[in-house]
């Protein structure tokens, strides 16, 4: 549909459908919240289950797209990079939405966010090891690596959920009252109190959110399609654009989100709905390998377990800095922050390094 478009034409496109998803995000965001009220679905569910997966429906309709036409490096790379720069919305969330004030994680400091975290590190471990596996290892038409990123995701997900109401630890594992200006309970009351004076009635707000879902899903597959075309007119990698101008076009739904939560005070949501959704993209590897009818993870390339050692990478200098929470900020960010930052940008320079050898 858009190989014929010449260049001028096709940024234009992935422009416009990028400013889409964000403002689809955004209404997603608000009609999410609204209902996990009014239905009573709590945190778990409605934060980390529901959220994670609405702001990730533009990755969701690219790798439906592309292992329907056959582009698993496309959709190995918009999975496997998007967890990276999505980590690094931490970072945007971080100088834009606290500015100077605290670092992000010392407001954050939550060992529930620790869990989380570590279930983005269990997930990616498991890429790497059925990366390695023959894509001849197939039950029922499914990988089993795909799998058991699935039941690992399921079992995180009741972990943390548990964790929740119930973690043996002193304050529930929460950082100390001086660590935020306002406690997750408070800030959540806020935003139950929000939802339920939205003006609307239910039924009004599931035909937005349905709405907004599909305008979603309809400018990640043009994001997907003209991102293609650049990248060939380009002369890019089909990986190296994937996981890092596409991935970006389809993280902004996680930075508007994020910087919501931020307005309310609530800085655990903020890094929940990023470990949660990083969590979440490496289940789409199960979609793709059903779609494309044979294993995805075994056909993975030096750049994809490279995407994925990055990822997990980032996510082990933020657990350290949720663990060690430090306050004080370099360059208008927390020194985790920094670091993310730093380790990203010569993570690119390694990959177009490696994308040059190809």
């Amino acid at each position: 549909m858009f190989a014929h478009l010449s260049l001028p034409l096709l940024l234009l496109a992935f422009v416009a459908a990028g400013v889409a998803v964000w403002i689809a995000g955004i209404y997603l965001s608000n009609t999410t919240d609204v209902l996990s009220s009014r239905f009573g679905l709590g945190q778990a569910l409605g934060g980390l289950l529901l959220l994670a997966i609405v702001t990730n429906l533009p990755e969701l309709a690219i790798t439906v797209s592309a292992a329907l036409g056959g582009h698993l490096d496309i959709a190995t790379g918009n999975i496997l990079g998007g967890i990276a720069i999505q980590t690094v919305v931490l970072v945007v969330l971080d100088v834009f939405g606290l500015g100077r004030q605290d670092a992000l994680t010392y407001r954050a400091g939550s060992l529930v966010l620790v869990l989380e975290g570590l279930l983005v590190l269990a997930v990616l471990a498991v890429v790497v090891l059925g990366s390695q596996l023959p894509d001849t290892a197939i039950v029922a038409r499914v990988p089993p690596a795909a799998l058991l990123i699935f039941g690992l995701w399921v079992a995180g997900l009741w972990l943390v959920g548990k964790a929740r109401k119930d973690l043996p630890w002193q304050a529930l594992g929460t950082a100390p009252p001086g660590g935020r200006p306002e406690s997750k309970g408070t800030a959540k009351l806020k935003k139950d109190e929000k939802a339920q004076q939205k003006p609307g009635s239910t039924t009004q707000t599931i035909l937005v959110f349905v709405a907004a879902a599909g305008v979603t899903l309809v400018a990640g597959v043009v994001l997907e399609s003209s991102g293609d075309a650049i990248a060939g007119h380009l002369g890019m990698s089909g990986v190296l654009f994937g996981s890092t101008v596409l991935a970006a076009a389809t993280a902004l739904p996680e930075v508007s989100t994020g910087l919501a939560s931020i307005r309310l005070g609530d800085y655990q949501l903020a890094v929940s709905d990023i470990f949660g959704g990083n969590a979440f993209l490496p289940v789409l590897f199960l979609l793709a390998s059903v779609i494309a009818g044979q294993a995805v993870l075994p056909h993975a390339g030096k750049t994809d377990l490279y995407l994925t050692g990055l990822g997990m990478l980032l996510t082990c200098v933020y657990l350290f800095g949720l663990l060690f929470r430090p306050r004080r900020q370099v360059a208008g960010m927390g020194l985790d922050s920094l670091l993310v930052l730093v380790f990203y940008a010569l993570g690119v320079v390694g990959l177009v390094v490696i994308s040059g050898h190809h």
